[in-house]
């Protein structure tokens, strides 16, 4: 299989993953806040890296690391975009409101990128 394509099924993987966590955990079970996004976002980032290692017998190489992430932010930056677009739809956010929705976005890609460091006594 070539690189990009499985990046593309890592990064895929994840958005889906993402939505499904958020549908369930904020909807269902009424959680909601920064912890519960974080948790999250470590959970999906941390699963991947594991799968990541496990299926190709190796860390992630820099380039690698930086792909995937570019994929799984990119994606998952357009879906808040939409997400921005309906807040916006019912009222203008705050400024505080939108530094919040940034830094819930924000998780996502910095956790995937922290896992998919070549480190973490994975060598």
């Amino acid at each position: 299989m070539s690189e990009p394509l499985h990046l593309r099924y890592y990064a895929a993987a994840g958005v889906i993953t993402a939505v499904l966590l958020n549908l369930l955990l904020r909807t269902f079970v009424r959680l909601g806040g920064m912890i519960t996004t974080l948790l999250i976002a470590a959970a999906i980032a941390a699963g991947l890296a594991l799968v990541f290692h496990w299926r190709q017998g190796r860390a992630p190489s820099n380039a690698e690391r930086w792909r995937f992430t570019a994929l799984y932010g990119g994606v998952l930056g357009l879906l808040y975009l939409g997400l921005l677009g309906m807040m916006y739809l019912q009222d203008t956010p705050s400024p505080m409101g939108l530094f919040l929705f940034s830094l819930h976005y924000l998780c996502y890609p910095l956790l995937a990128w922290w896992a998919f460091a070549p480190h973490h006594g994975r060598r």
